[in-house]
């Protein structure tokens, strides 16, 4: 029961510390008229979108660590390396995503950073993340533990972790691309990974880990009020790379990485949809989707916005609850 009351008051405290936020923010960004540009590649509806206000990834980015801060406070959290390294993850993707957002504000289009130097700080980032995970005794053994595999992959884990948390953070951002689609597909992620946390009592903070995740639940609720259709703020690659970054720290730390592409499954969807059309067309001269990733695709066959959006929760939702049966039980 005691757990049932934590993860709600967490939840709780960043849904509401979102609303303030969101209330504060998106006044101020469309004063410095932080808009999004629109590329005009993408379907023609989406040009009415032009100047929304971008980086309100801010909106769900703060309230955690108010909230951290404020329970710690109280001495109702209690800090370790496993948290301490999440929130290191969670805010420098999220540095980064700014300086990507704030690029393609100043020079008013959708270029930003190049994709070499977002490549490079994403893989410093994830080398960063490995070196205090394995000086802090990390295992580095892949568990599949529904056909009972354990394999100890030594050295070669510090790769998969460079991939999972380069390629988890590019996926999370690719699937940003409709009103409330990324935000909704995140809080039923994070809602998963927080459950999962309060299971994973061998890990040191896994507390810490599950309550992080259920106030960032919060605050993504909380931004989904401003984001859904139609959205008064984007929460840009700000936000994104955050969510991204924060997701596959978790995965990793509760030694639930296999889990993360079932409670992660649209998003990996999204960027396969994305890699399969890059390569149809360079190779064969061909698309496979009317256009990538695929929410995009949805639309050129005339759904609307709010039908892809409800269709891919659904899908988010269910992949999720199989990945806390998979995470818990199996």
């Amino acid at each position: 029961m005691l757990i049932l009351a934590k993860s709600i008051l967490g939840l709780t405290l960043g849904f509401v510390l979102a609303i303030v936020v969101g209330l504060l923010i998106i006044p101020v960004l469309k004063q410095l008229k932080a808009g999004q540009s629109v590329s005009r590649l993408i379907n023609k509806r989406h040009l009415k979108k032009e100047g929304t206000p971008t980086i309100g990834g801010l909106i769900f980015i703060i309230p955690p660590l108010i909230a951290l801060a404020l329970l710690a406070f109280r001495g109702s959290i209690g800090m370790s390396y496993n948290l301490a390294i999440i929130i290191f993850v969670f805010l420098s993707y999220a540095i980064l995503g700014f300086i990507d957002d704030f690029t393609k504000i100043r020079y008013h289009n959708n270029k930003g950073l190049s994709t070499l130097t977002k490549l490079v700080a994403q893989l410093f980032i994830a080398v960063v993340f490995y070196t205090i995970y394995k000086h802090n005794g990390g295992s580095t053994n892949l568990e599949i533990t529904l056909f009972g595999i354990k394999w100890q992959l030594g050295w070669a884990y510090g790769l998969f972790i460079l991939f999972l948390l380069v390629g988890t953070t590019n996926a999370v951002n690719i699937t940003d691309g409709l009103d409330g689609l990324c935000g909704g597909l995140s809080v039923v992620a994070f809602l998963a990974y927080g459950v999962i946390s309060w299971g994973s009592d061998w890990i040191a903070g896994y507390e810490s880990i599950a309550i992080f995740s259920f106030v960032l639940v919060g605050s993504l609720m909380g931004f989904l009020l401003f984001n859904s259709h139609p959205a008064r703020v984007f929460m840009g690659d700000t936000g994104s790379l955050a969510l991204g970054g924060a997701l596959a720290s978790i995965a990793i730390l509760t030694h639930h990485e296999v889990s993360l592409a079932l409670i992660g499954g649209v998003f990996v969807v999204e960027t396969l949809s994305s890699l399969i059309q890059i390569i149809a067309i360079r190779k064969f001269k061909k698309k496979v989707f009317l256009k990538a990733p695929i929410h995009h695709h949805f639309e050129e066959l005339g759904w609307s916005e709010t039908d892809i959006v409800r269709v891919f929760w659904t899908i988010g939702f269910l992949l999720a609850m199989f990945g806390v049966i998979y995470g818990v039980w199996l």
